[in-house]
């Protein structure tokens, strides 16, 4: 099996910041991430997640992780099951 009949995980971040009253300036700042870095997590564009980063996102967002991302699973995987 490939890594993607899993399922993928969606990165919602750029969702939640806009439903925030937070600009991306102001969570970089309170989780202490670099704007390159809250920029690749928001765009979905990383390929390892750093718990601690997630963490401080969380903590900025006054969220949980599971407001931030997402699994979604192959559908045809649990069908064949």
């Amino acid at each position: 099996m490939r890594d993607e009949d899993f399922g993928t995980i969606r990165i919602k971040l750029e969702e939640v910041i806009q439903q925030s009253s937070l600009s991306k300036n102001k969570v970089a700042q309170l989780s202490q991430t670099q704007r390159g870095q809250l920029n690749h997590y928001c765009k979905g564009d990383i390929q390892r997640i750093d718990l601690a980063i997630l963490s401080r996102l969380c903590y900025a967002l006054d969220c949980r992780v599971e407001d931030i991302m997402e699994i979604i699973k192959d559908e045809t995987l649990t069908s064949e099951n």
